[in-house]
């Protein structure tokens, strides 16, 4: 397929799975499934899928990963410019050591201590968000490789 073909594909993946979070998210009543970061995930799992980045490990790990670091310290360190540095620190190295980097996910500690989340912010939004994300990526995925062939 060429560029531009891709291009759109790309950006109907993201527009589609962004559109069924935040669909879900409407119809579900007191769920939050969408998050900032989950825009530059779609970048990645739809604009350049093969990436190591945009694999699900790195996806639904690295979230997790950053996210549970941005509770811990909402709940147990504080919040505080110095804290805020310290946790989004903490959270590219945890990514790194644990071959999960996902750079979106980077935001999550920032995004998580300043609004005030709670342990329940690592199921939704985070994990299932993620996990919405990969799926419609690999399925848009299998498409492609379907009709390319």
């Amino acid at each position: 397929m060429n560029h531009s073909l891709l291009s759109v594909i790309a950006g109907l993946g993201a527009s589609l799975a962004i559109g069924l979070l935040s669909f879900m998210e409407a119809n579900l009543g007191d769920v939050a499934l969408l998050m900032a970061p989950f825009g530059a995930t779609a970048v990645l799992v739809f604009g350049v899928p093969d990436s190591p980045l945009a694999q699900p490990k790195n996806v639904i790990l690295g979230h997790l990963i950053t996210a549970f670091i941005g509770v811990v310290f909402v709940q147990y360190v504080g919040v505080t410019p110095f804290t805020l540095a310290l946790a989004t620190g903490l959270g590219v190295s945890a990514m790194l050591l644990s071959k999960t980097t996902h750079p979106p996910a980077g935001a999550n500690p920032i995004l998580i201590m300043l609004s005030g989340q709670s342990w329940g912010f690592l199921i939704t939004p985070v994990l299932i968000g993620a996990v919405v994300i990969v799926l419609v990526g690999k399925a848009l995925n299998m498409l492609q490789n379907k009709y390319a062939s």
